[in-house]
């Protein structure tokens, strides 16, 4: 609204309102007042400009030029005294006036859109903004003016393409989209019932401007997605506990308690130590608990270094392709990642028994991250394939390591 009443202003002080050289004039009973009024708008005493501005429209028989002229000033005038009601429509009836310059029409047109947008009457406010491009107009305060009244009007499809644009103009162009901006997308998506549209627009907030609320709404979008298999759940809160996502001592506890059902206590044991770091856990009614589940952990972890001491042992030749990407995977969480990653490697290239071989591949993905292997893992992530939220998972994942790599 302010670069609206500057645009105003500058028309107001440099416009040849009365006297030209060359051209259309106006008769002296309706020039004397509207000079009148001009000279008081430079004092910036508006009301009074209005006032003096009215005396011009009530002579008769005007022409459309001293017609046009008194309709400029009035709206003018009303727009600096703060009377949108007044201002909009008289500078929207300027602008279309056969008498205006095409260059006035483009001003009137900007400060009509401004007064409607004040106003809240975002349809008419989106309509004289059309008019305004229409006419050439570039500036960016109007375009901002165009999309708002779009969404707040209710047009949120709209206001979705507009915005979407907007977007993918500046990302061409090597800029980072405004945090805003992205908002203003997934909102406009998220209204319009554009689920697709809602969840690319919250992967560019994470993109850029990876807070924690976003990448919980991201998450969410996921699993909630129609098709989304709940054996991605520990997949899930691995991406969140990478993020710092993790919120609250149910959700380390339901991720430890996975980790041991599939077998990896190494694991369990980490996250349950991250969730006394963070403080979430050990304290409260449920401290006991935490405890319990801690020392179950410690209990597995102690028998699972045996097992993977026994294991390097065996010959991994007689095993199925399942049994040893699993062993592999386990082996890359005991810091041993390079026989471990050659056994996943291995496993999937045998492909006995994986029914899923995306969610393999999610896994296989994520091994080679905790080796510190970022570009495999990058590679790995983008060849995941499918609608049950492996797919957008491991999308997240190429997110996450391409702007921290």
């Amino acid at each position: 609204m302010m670069r609206a009443l500057a645009l105003l202003l500058f028309v107001v002080m440099t416009a040849p309102v009365l006297a030209q050289d060359k051209g259309p004039t106006v008769r002296p009973e309706v020039g004397k007042p509207l000079q009148a009024a001009v000279e008081l708008l430079k004092q910036r005493r508006a009301r009074e400009a209005l006032a003096r501005a009215r005396e011009a429209q009530a002579v008769p028989d005007k022409t459309a030029y001293e017609s046009y002229m008194v309709t400029r000033v009035i709206g003018q005038s009303a727009a600096v005294a703060g009377d949108a009601a007044t201002a909009a429509p008289a500078l929207e009836s300027a602008a279309a006036s056969s008498a205006a310059p095409e260059a006035d029409k483009r001003q009137l047109l900007a400060m009509a859109a401004g007064q409607y947008y004040a106003l809240k009457e975002y349809g008419k406010a989106s309509s004289a903004a059309t008019r305004y491009f229409q006419y050439g107009g570039s500036d960016k305060s109007i375009r901002t003016i165009y999309i708002n009244s779009l969404y707040l009007g209710g047009n949120y499809g709209a206001a979705s393409r507009e915005v979407a644009s907007d977007v993918e103009a500046e990302e061409r162009a090597g800029k980072n989209p405004s945090e805003e901006e992205l908002k203003l997308l997934a909102s406009a998506n998220a209204q319009a019932k554009d689920t697709a549209g809602y969840g690319r627009a919250m992967e560019k907030l994470v993109a850029y401007y990876p807070k924690q609320e976003y990448w919980l709404s991201v998450l969410q979008n996921v699993m909630t997605r129609s098709g989304f298999n709940e054996r991605l759940q520990i997949d899930v809160a691995r991406l969140k506990l990478e993020v710092g996502a993790m919120r609250n001592a149910a959700e380390y506890l339901e991720f430890a308690q996975m980790s041991l059902i599939e077998g990896f206590p190494v694991e369990a044991t980490r996250i349950v130590d991250k969730g006394y770091a963070a403080g979430v856990l050990g304290v409260g009614a449920e401290a006991a608990r935490h405890k319990r589940l801690r020392d179950l952990a410690a209990k597995n972890l102690a028998e699972d270094k045996k097992a993977v001491a026994e294991a390097e042992k065996q010959d991994v030749a007689s095993k199925d392709g399942k049994t040893l990407f699993n062993e592999g995977f386990n082996f890359v969480l005991h810091g041993k990642t390079e026989k471990g990653l050659a056994m996943m490697q291995q496993g999937m290239k045998t492909g006995g028994g994986f029914r899923r071989p995306d969610h393999a591949k999610l896994q296989l993905g994520y091994a080679y991250h905790l080796a510190g292997q970022n570009a495999r893992a990058l590679e790995m992530f983008k060849t995941v394939q499918g609608t049950d939220g492996a797919a957008a998972l491991a999308r997240l994942w190429v997110l996450r390591l391409s702007r921290n790599s």
